[in-house]
């Protein structure tokens, strides 16, 4: 089943991903350590995809290096479990969810990042 979100332009919900931080205080290079950690993406390849109308989809498919850590991300978001998400890409995409509310709710980067 395709979700409507796999058509989203990334560049589209990011600004969601730093509002969200900064309404609690962290900031936009939060946002990005946590993308860069996740997804392997350099600041240059994030800027890129951030302002080249590439979708969720396709950024998740072209990640440089997915995080082999991700895999520790658990809990629930939206009222859905992580680890239960069958689907790879939609899994990928409520990881970053995760770890953006993880952010938001003041959790300590080292934490967040599974370190």
């Amino acid at each position: 089943m395709a979700h409507r979100v796999y058509q989203m332009a990334f560049g589209k919900v990011y600004p969601l991903y730093v509002l969200k931080a900064e309404k609690k205080g962290r900031t936009r290079e939060d946002v990005h350590t946590i993308i860069r950690w996740l997804t392997g993406y350099s600041e240059e390849a994030l800027a890129a995809v951030i302002g080249d109308g590439t979708d969720m989809k396709g950024f998740f498919a072209r990640a440089p290096r997915l995080n082999p850590d991700r895999t520790l991300i658990t809990g629930a978001i939206c009222g859905i479990r992580v680890e239960e998400v069958e689907e790879e890409t939609m899994r990928e995409i409520r990881y970053l969810d995760k770890l953006i509310d993880e952010l938001a709710r003041g959790k300590a980067m080292e934490k967040i990042l599974r370190g």
